[in-house]
């Protein structure tokens, strides 16, 4: 449980980075995503979500 919280804590901090430091960037990137078709955002989600547990499972091991 304490790994999940870290893992929170961790995504927080990069996303508050992200709109701390380049928030117009982070409106354009919305809108871009609002533009995109479903089936790309969804291509794009699983390819994140494979290369994050692939990365936990070769680390963690």
């Amino acid at each position: 449980m304490n790994d999940l919280i870290v893992a929170l804590g961790l995504v927080l901090a990069l996303e508050g980075t992200l709109y701390a430091l380049a928030p117009g960037g982070m409106k354009s990137m919305m809108r871009a995503a609002l533009e995109t078709p479903d089936q790309t955002l969804r291509t794009a989600g699983l390819v994140a979500l494979v290369l994050g547990v692939l990365l936990v499972w070769f680390v963690r091991g």
